[in-house]
């Protein structure tokens, strides 16, 4: 049996191993629910261990994305709410392999703070158990640093994702062609992108607090930044299953539309989006309102409620919106692709 040590110099240094210690023993439970088949051991090891072994798959393809959650953490700090922001990085991560087609198979975290402190840590934790858990997606392990006089009280939160897809099926845009319908998906704000801009608007400029209840929007500021990143893959997910043409999609994050779709597209086409199709919602028309944000900007900057695009031949369109609208996300044809040079516009 290990004799107990204690570590009473480092926690005058301003590291508590500790509290490190029993914050994760809180959360291992949580943590442990989601898990796969494919684990070999249990979180805690020097490595996650996670068998190559994909049922279903004939020539499987590995893929993976690495991502953060951004400015939304001091939000989040403001209002000391930290049970969506696991979410945030769990979802954005999924979203941006299941792009490609990619199932999501098992994620890990990274989360750097300057001082270690409950109930932040455990709800973090609980929060990204909670996304993989609905995405049938194993958290494989993660690291948490404690780094006084790096981050002073704020922190940050990184996830690496890995998914498979079969090599016949990965999505990557290369059928996009002239005629194609731009579909887009709704979000529900900010999701994890534009977050600079939208606390220099708010707070710097207009002298808001996240308690603030400004007109047009029917919740506090705060509850509006907060929403969680909404996870797309359950549509991508059934769309595949039902053979619908998925020709290419993107994730609109940071770069909105006009920076996002051009990934996809293949070098003869353009695309052109109608802004008035689908509806805005409030806390963009607050930023814009109050910042004076010009159109251009405010669809490179932020999402603007479209928070994923799919390009669907014309003749798949009411099949691609029956799966969308049956997973529960609003969905509207946005936009049309036209013969081009790789560029986006919105009028």
């Amino acid at each position: 049996m290990s004799k107990e040590v204690k570590s009473d110099l480092y926690k005058a240094a301003g590291v508590d191993i500790d509290l490190a210690t029993e914050l994760l023993a809180r959360a291992k439970k949580d943590l442990a629910s989601a898990r796969r088949p494919e684990m070999l051991a249990p979180i805690g090891g020097f490595g996650g261990l996670f068998s190559a072994r994909f049922e279903g798959y004939e020539d499987p393809v590995l893929v993976s994305s690495i991502d953060g959650v951004g400015t939304k953490l001091m939000i989040a700090m403001m209002m000391e709410k930290y049970d969506t922001v696991g979410c945030d990085i769990v979802n954005h991560c999924i979203n941006d392999i299941s792009v490609q087609g990619a199932e999501p198979i098992y994620f890990m975290d990274y989360i750097g703070i300057g001082k270690l402190r409950s109930p932040l840590y455990e709800l973090v934790l609980s929060g990204i158990a909670r996304a993989c858990r609905e995405a049938n997606c194993a958290v494989l392990g993660g690291e948490t640093a404690e780094m006084p006089g790096m981050y002073g009280n704020d922190f940050d939160l990184v996830g690496v994702i890995t998914g498979v897809v079969e090599r016949s099926k990965i999505i990557d845009g290369t059928r996009i062609a002239p005629g194609h319908a731009a579909i887009g998906i709704a979000s529900n704000g900010l999701h994890t992108n534009g977050f600079s801009l939208a606390r220099k608007i708010l707070f710097a400029d207009g002298g808001l607090t996240v308690h603030s209840r400004p007109d047009g929007l029917n919740e506090t500021v705060g509850e509006a930044l907060l929403h969680p990143h909404v996870c797309y893959y359950p549509a991508i997910r059934e769309a595949m299953k039902r053979n619908i043409p998925l020709d290419g999609i993107a994730h609109i994050t940071g770069g909105g539309l006009y920076d996002n779709v051009p990934r996809i597209l293949p070098g003869n086409v353009d695309v052109i989006f109608r802004s008035d199709v689908m509806p805005v919602p409030p806390i963009f028309k607050l930023l814009t309102s109050m910042g004076k944000v010009e159109k251009s900007e405010a669809y490179r900057v932020f999402n603007m409620g479209i928070g994923m695009v799919w390009f669907v031949p014309a003749g798949a369109v009411d099949a691609s919106l029956e799966v969308i609208r049956g997973a529960g996300f609003a969905a509207d044809v946005v936009g049309e692709v036209v013969s081009g040079s790789r560029r986006v516009e919105v009028l």
